[in-house]
């Protein structure tokens, strides 16, 4: 079957099987391969992007549900320079990862957060990621990331 949907601003079309997950659409068809397979039962969040401007994860979505619709991933959040945005720029200074996996994942749920809650508290931020598993760290530095992001302003570089 075939598919349309703009990722991260693009037009993308592609024939796929009916049964392709949008995580690998995205990694396979696509090209990005910052969206990571992580556990494949929807328990890690390592393939959070977003559909429509909410948070999913891709590995949940078939390919063709997301047919017409707009994709953002973590690749799609840097300005047209190359310029991290402000949550991917707040997570590199706060040092808000270690090995990476989750990162990209990590990095779309706070977006998510913020767009819903521009202020978030501590605890705020916690409950938001709560889908989101990371393996390396205690998660300080990845709510003290989210936290100093949603001090800047948004579409800030």
């Amino acid at each position: 079957m075939n598919v349309s949907m703009t990722v991260n601003g693009t037009p993308q079309s592609h024939e796929v099987e009916a049964r392709t997950l949008l995580v690998h659409y995205l990694r396979d068809d696509v090209g990005l391969r910052a969206t990571n397979v992580g556990c494949d039962t929807t328990s890690c969040g390592a393939c959070t992007v977003l559909l429509n401007g909410e948070s999913v994860k891709s590995c949940t979505v078939l390919a063709a549900q997301a047919d017409g619709a707009a994709v953002t991933t973590v690749e799609g959040l840097a300005g047209a320079d190359g310029a991290m945005d402000r949550v991917q720029r707040s997570f590199q200074e706060h040092h808000g990862l270690q090995c990476g996996f989750c990162t990209p994942g990590m990095v779309m749920a706070v977006t998510s957060l913020l767009h819903e809650n521009p202020n978030p508290t501590e605890a705020d931020v916690r409950v938001g990621l709560e889908g989101n598993l990371c393996r390396c760290t205690g998660y300080h530095n990845i709510v003290e990331a989210a936290l100093a992001a949603s001090a800047l302003p948004e579409g800030a570089k």
